[in-house]
């Protein structure tokens, strides 16, 4: 089980996009992720007529390692450090550490 997921809100703590808060969207291996609109790089893309691409300079999201992010915490508005418990019907989630509120059930 990982500490973040696909679809959660994260906050990036370093880096030339550090603050910005973003939605995960996918993973690049085990501890690269894609926020959306985070380390964003203008690459120049060569045509391709047989998919329909379009030739230009594109902006596209790149992966960020997984130190560098943490979850948002809704409940105090700041990012926040994770942890794993167990509940007493035997099922393993996700909580907050500065709250201990419980990120998915």
């Amino acid at each position: 089980m990982r500490k973040i997921k696909k679809g959660d809100q994260v906050v990036v703590l370093t880096g030339k996009d550090k603050g910005k808060r973003g939605t995960v969207l996918s993973f690049d291996g085990e501890d690269r992720l894609v926020v959306e609109g985070v380390n964003l790089v203008r690459k120049h893309q060569k045509p391709n007529p047989n998919r329909g691409i379009n030739g230009g300079i594109v902006e596209k999201s790149m992966s960020i390692h997984v130190s560098n992010v943490a979850l948002f915490n809704p409940g105090t508005n700041k990012p926040d450090r994770v942890g794993f418990r167990l509940l007493a019907d035997g099922r393993k989630v996700r909580f907050f550490k500065a709250t201990n509120e419980v990120v998915d059930l």
